[in-house]
């Protein structure tokens, strides 16, 4: 064999090996996931954001063939979970639950910020908007807005509110509630949403702003009594329900958020592989019947728009957080 033909043959193969190893690495990028990815929810286990996390999390892994794992990491509003996931390595297997406190309300109250909302985070999706809803116990002496606000005026600093942590959405909307009402109540910030309502649940604490979908099978079980929804107008699935506003105290307006957040910096084929299975997820008849059974409305957004979303929320309720005097350690 001449020294030509040798050298040519050498050049075929490892053409040949580089081709193979290039369509590998394609195929094994193609493949994403090839393994269970965890979904952080940073409140504990029973609130809205876990229970949608759940719901999309549990159709996810049908659709991407792998486990969308739930894992609960509560704490400091949200911080904790947030700041694991803006650590973790941008590879797609570790991704976060967001919410209106983790991306808008935290970066105003935290005493240390560990993390940057927008440059710390990939947007993947924003999945739903969800009401807020005032519940008490059916022990407590009120019905409606206004019986509400002649109790708490009746009886300055006797009777206190739950909230999923000092900074959430629900304790911001206790606040104002305060604000508006010009009433005082005592806050008693919990780990997350769940210990929160369990407490209300069960009479040790009379009042919680909560979130609509964990509330509502308590509401229409008759263990709590819902006094208004948050938001500007009524919701589907309780039309009885006044608005807070409608029922006697004008200009109230909270809510929260549920979006899909990966570290910086992922790659983009699988920010686009994740943010399909994400809105398909979103699109699937029985998870729209569940969300909407709690008035959770769907949206599924480009990975962009989640981006926009955050700006306008964090110039939003900055001010609101800042004036709120709530500081999180």
């Amino acid at each position: 064999m001449s020294q030509s033909h040798d050298l040519n043959r050498r050049g075929f193969l490892a053409g040949a090996s580089a081709l193979t190893l290039a369509g590998g690495a394609a195929h094994a990028q193609a493949a994403f996931p090839t393994r269970p990815i965890t979904l952080v929810v940073p409140f504990a286990a029973g609130g809205s954001t876990d229970i949608v996390a759940r719901l999309v999390g549990q159709k996810m892994t049908e659709l991407l063939g792998q486990s969308v794992v739930i894992e609960n990491r509560g704490g400091a509003g949200g911080n904790v979970g947030s700041t694991a996931v803006a650590r973790a390595t941008p590879d797609g297997y570790t991704i976060l639950m967001g919410t209106i406190s983790t991306h808008a309300l935290n970066p105003a109250i935290l005493k240390t910020v560990t993390f940057d909302a927008v440059k710390d985070f990939t947007p993947i999706s924003l999945l739903a908007l969800v009401p807020n809803v005032m519940v008490v116990h059916p022990s407590f002496p009120a019905k409606t807005v206004k019986e509400v606000l002649e109790v708490l005026r009746a009886n300055p600093g006797k009777y206190s509110y739950a909230s999923s942590g000092v900074g959430t959405p629900l304790h911001l909307s206790g606040e104002l509630f305060k604000s508006l009402g010009k009433v005082e109540m005592n806050h008693v910030p919990y780990r997350g949403a769940g210990p929160a309502l369990n407490d209300v649940v069960s009479g040790a604490v009379p009042i919680m702003f909560d979130n609509l979908p964990s509330s509502a099978q308590f509401i229409r079980g008759g263990q709590l009594r819902a006094i208004g929804v948050t938001t500007k107008e009524r919701v589907s699935s309780f039309p009885e329900l006044p608005t807070i506003a409608e029922g006697g105290l004008g200009g109230y307006e909270t809510y929260t958020w549920n979006a899909l957040f990966g570290p910086a910096k992922m790659p983009a084929d699988i920010v686009a592989r994740l943010n399909k299975a994400a809105n398909d997820a979103l699109k699937d008849a029985n998870v729209k019947k569940r969300l909407n059974d709690v008035s959770a409305e769907i949206v599924g957004s480009t990975p962009e728009a989640l981006g926009e979303h955050v700006k306008v929320e964090l110039a939003k309720w900055a001010p609101i957080a800042k004036a709120s005097g709530a500081v999180v350690e």
